[in-house]
């Protein structure tokens, strides 16, 4: 375990998180390559997702959307653009 926080981990964008009637634009989905028992603990963990104009958006997972597929809610700020949908980012667990 804690060779695994010491890691930088590695996640993909997969879209905003939406509802059926709204979208939120602050936050986003990441599937997060890690094993679904751990991701709990990623709650409070910092984001860093830069475009290829160098841009670097910081961020911050909230919550957790799926256990099982590993896939947490993530507000950045300021909100990410729609191209970056796909994109890999990097999670710097909490110590």
């Amino acid at each position: 375990m804690s060779e695994q926080q010491t890691k930088h981990i590695r996640g993909v964008i997969m879209g905003y998180r939406r509802g059926s009637n709204t979208q939120y634009n602050n936050q986003v989905l990441v599937k997060v390559f890690i094993e679904p028992k751990l991701v709990g603990t990623l709650v409070g963990a910092k984001v860093i997702a830069s475009d290829r104009y160098g841009n670097v958006y910081r961020g911050k997972i909230i919550r957790i959307h799926s256990f099982n597929k590993s896939i947490a809610v993530v507000v950045f700020k300021p909100n990410i653009p729609g191209q970056m949908i796909g994109q890999l980012v990097t999670i710097i667990p909490r110590r």
